[in-house]
């Protein structure tokens, strides 16, 4: 069955969508992760310009990471404190994001960007926690225990001043390099349209030693406040939301989420970070192939209206 997209001003396969959707969905709520880094180059792989796609996608990330929110909320997973301080940095990154993505896409610059910055920000971001994660593998075959933090040893960027206490993550530590963060996150989604989960999950693991099972259920809560005022920002400044793409991703990405969060209760720490970094490198390594790759039409002809008169 096919469905139109009015915004895309394209016809797509209702079955490949919700698919897709409940796939992604899966993932999201799997890993704590919006979904929104593998959702929105399958997008534009199936022929969906990068500007709706990238737009579009925030709904899908908001609905799963609702749902997934929920399940987390039920097992009492979420740093409710900690996931305040991130979104507080976060939103200030998307409105950042939103602007910037408008401006590249006057300038007729928007795909190119879209493309290069995926190249660049996954392939680094998964060389690194896969890397981390066959060296834990490796001390672990060995026998070696992970050496343990001396009392009142850590890094220089968690003792910066304005540091705070969470309970819930036995943390005690500067707000100044968690707002870092979630600024960089709330920007890359607005401009990506991915939730960032994919960098926030590694980092509260490997930066700040937060808890696996609270790492999942805090990313989400923090996903699903700043893509919400992402795709608000999309809708009113760029309308680049496809209403009808949202929804049949919304649909699919609903039932996956639930069966994801359920099964990421059962995963292991390592596991779920080798898994992660496999995901992240791989579509990473997608995009390169992208620009490198000699497009099937080499040249194109648009009409471009100057004054009163239509030129070829």
């Amino acid at each position: 069955m096919s469905i139109y997209l009015p915004v895309a001003e394209m016809t797509v396969s209702l079955f490949t969508i919700l698919g897709l959707g409940a796939a992604v969905g899966f993932i999201s709520g799997l890993f704590g992760i919006g979904g929104g880094f593998l959702m929105t180059p399958l997008l534009i792989f199936l022929g969906i310009p990068p500007a709706v796609a990238v737009a579009t996608q925030t709904a899908q990330i908001v609905a799963s990471s609702t749902t997934s929110g929920l399940a987390a909320l039920r097992r009492r997973a979420i740093d409710l404190k900690l996931g305040g301080v991130l979104v507080a940095g976060g939103l200030v990154g998307t409105a950042l994001g939103v602007w910037l993505f408008a401006a590249a896409r006057r300038a007729g610059q928007l795909d190119l960007l879209i493309v290069v910055s995926y190249v660049t920000l996954f392939t680094v971001v998964g060389s690194l926690m896969l890397r981390e994660s066959i060296r834990e593998f490796l001390q672990s075959r060995k026998g070696k225990p992970r050496p343990r933090r001396r009392a009142g040893e850590h890094p220089a960027y968690l003792g910066l001043p304005l540091r705070m206490r969470f309970p819930r993550s036995k943390l005690y530590v500067s707000v100044i390099p968690l707002w870092g963060i979630a600024m960089f996150i709330g920007f890359a989604g607005a401009m990506l349209g991915i939730g960032g989960g994919f960098i926030l999950v590694p980092a509260l693991l490997y930066m700040f030693k937060v808890p696996t099972n609270i790492v999942v259920g805090t990313s989400q809560f923090q996903i699903l406040c700043t893509t919400l005022a992402a795709l608000v920002l999309h809708a009113v400044a760029n309308q680049a939301v496809d209403l009808v793409l949202a929804l049949m991703l919304i649909v699919g990405g609903v039932f996956g989420a639930q069966f994801g969060a359920r099964a990421s209760a059962n995963l292991r720490a390592d596991v779920f970070r080798f898994l992660l970094a496999l995901l992240i490198l791989g579509v990473g390594l997608r995009f390169a192939v992208e620009l490198v790759v000699q497009p099937d039409e080499l040249f194109s002809l648009s009409i471009t209206q100057v004054g009163a008169e239509a030129v070829e």
